[in-house]
């Protein structure tokens, strides 16, 4: 169990975390840091799983996707996911992580979501990641992650973004936005704070399940939140 009490956590990536330094696509140096941070986070005794979004290869083809119909664009969202989930399954192979990729739209070589399958890999120390968001058009990957951390009974939710946690305003745009330690869930919807999109939001909400967002790229940072370090910003 980590310092915060957590022995269950869901770990929300977006895509563009496994970009590196390129415009697009998944750059195998990151990946590979990933799959070390995810393995110490392992190590701590933790069950993790994960959700990866797919903005970092379908942002690459998003002018393919102008004028496309919403669903078929989503559709090719959600393969992205999957690729950047069996990217990331081998990179922790080779830590010596075992992971398992649960997809919620058929493949015929990864596995379909099972909810019963998931908690069995989990409690048997093996690492869990959700490909293909929740299976359905029109719901981001924010959504997959908070129905998939309900589901799964997760603790919490670490969203591991670009930026080091919430803010008054865009930090870039606004040297003088301060950032918050801790915020309540009502506060960010009446400043109209972009956590997450709403409708993984108010899952949160209504579940009462905590998100801390913080910088992924940060080196090590997945693990000092883990052990209860003052990083990024926890949402309650």
């Amino acid at each position: 169990m980590s310092a915060h009490g957590y022995r269950r956590i869901l770990l929300k990536l977006s895509g563009e975390v496994l970009m590196g330094d390129q415009a697009y696509g998944i750059d195998p140096d990151t990946v590979a840091r990933v799959a070390e941070e995810v393995k110490a986070a392992q190590d701590t005794g933790l069950q993790l799983c994960l959700v990866i979004g797919g903005g970092n290869i379908f942002r690459g083809m998003a002018g393919a996707a102008k004028g496309m119909d919403r669903a078929q664009a989503d559709y090719m969202g959600m393969l992205a996911t999957v690729m950047n989930a069996l990217a990331l399954q081998d990179a922790m192979r080779h830590v010596g992580v075992e992971a398992r990729v649960q997809s919620a739209l058929g493949i015929e070589f990864v596995e379909p979501y099972v909810r019963a399958k998931a908690l069995r890999s989990l409690e048997k120390g093996r690492v869990v990641i959700f490909g293909a968001g929740t299976g359905n058009p029109f719901f981001t990957t924010d959504s997959a992650a908070s129905l998939r951390a309900i589901e799964i009974n997760a603790d919490v939710i670490l969203k591991g973004t670009r930026v080091d946690g919430i803010y008054t305003a865009d930090p870039e745009k606004d040297p003088s936005a301060k950032k918050y330690e801790t915020i309540s869930f009502q506060e960010c919807i009446s400043q109209q704070l972009k956590v997450m999109d709403m409708t993984a939001f108010t899952l949160c909400m209504e579940n009462k399940l905590p998100i801390i967002v913080f910088d992924m790229n940060q080196p090590d940072n997945l693990r000092r939140v883990i052990s209860g370090e003052k990083v990024g910003t926890l949402v309650k």
